[in-house]
């Protein structure tokens, strides 16, 4: 509100309006909380991602380089960079409840998570197409738009649907994209690839129940990836039994993503059938 002074005809601006105006002039990164600079850490590892997959995959790839130790290293660095990425967006929402988030903390989260969990893992099985022996470019680029758009349909519904507290509804999309990741590099055949790759991007828009890393969960899931970087450190500089840790690692993550959809689907069918016992004793005389 702007009075004018009745003796120097003058005009000045209350103090409370000031402060409203002097924090919209304020720079955009004054007003980012810590929780959504960890966010933009996520975005930027899934980012680099990106690039040590073009640099050291695809690259040589298409140059026909025959440095496969390169592409090994790049193939882990990038993988790590996703964990890197799991592990920012598991602390940004710690870090949001404890202290605070600014307005943009939701948008920031969902526009990192397209870029690190969405584009990341889809643009890796997109490279896989093309640089496998016995991959397909065409299907592989299909099914890296499956997994894409999989992410993007997820982000968009989590935004939108209110859900069960503790519980996730499909499989997060880190998870996914890590799930994802360690399909490819078990190497297997490419129809089974495919399809495994398929089903997980079915598994993040459905409606199975994930519980959400919180407390003693929180800390398993963080001492799961920090495991994985040390399997794909190993397996990167070719250590003694690397790739055997690496296709180990890989199978637990596949397991872990088939078994926890079994146990959901399980306890649904249980609850299903308690309700209906209850129904059925509640009718009798």
């Amino acid at each position: 509100m702007t009075v004018i002074d009745p003796d120097t005809q003058a005009g000045w601006v209350a103090e409370d309006e000031a402060v409203e105006d002097e924090a919209e002039d304020m720079p955009l990164s004054m007003r980012l909380s810590i929780a959504d600079t960890l966010t933009l850490g996520n975005a930027t590892c899934g980012f680099m991602a990106v690039y040590f997959t073009t640099t050291g995959i695809l690259i040589p790839h298409l140059t026909g380089s025959d440095e496969s130790g390169m592409a090994r290293h790049s193939a882990a660095t990038a993988v790590i960079l996703m964990l890197c990425a799991a592990v920012f967006d598991l602390f940004d929402g710690l870090v949001a409840r404890k202290l605070r988030s600014s307005p943009m903390g939701a948008e920031l989260d969902n526009l990192s998570d397209l870029i690190s969990f969405g584009l990341a893992p889809a643009y890796f099985v997109l490279v896989y197409g093309m640089v496998a022996d016995d991959a397909h470019q065409r299907v592989s680029a299909l099914a890296g738009i499956v997994v894409l758009l999989a992410v993007v349909l997820r982000l968009a519904r989590f935004s939108c649907v209110t859900l069960k507290d503790g519980m996730f509804q499909g499989m997060p999309s880190p998870f996914g994209a890590l799930t994802v990741v360690s399909i490819v590099l078990l190497e297997l055949p490419f129809v089974p690839t495919l399809l495994a790759i398929v089903g997980v991007a079915w598994l993040m828009v459905s409606r199975v129940e994930y519980p959400k890393p919180r407390g003693i969960l929180a800390v398993a899931v963080l001492s799961w990836i920090v495991s994985a970087m040390a399997l794909l450190a190993a397996w990167a500089f070719d250590a003694p039994g690397g790739q055997l840790l690496l296709q180990t690692g890989c199978a637990l993550q596949v397991v872990t993503g088939a078994v926890i959809p079994l146990f959901a689907t399980a306890r649904r069918v249980n609850n299903f059938r308690d309700n209906r016992r209850e129904a059925r004793a509640a009718q009798l005389p």
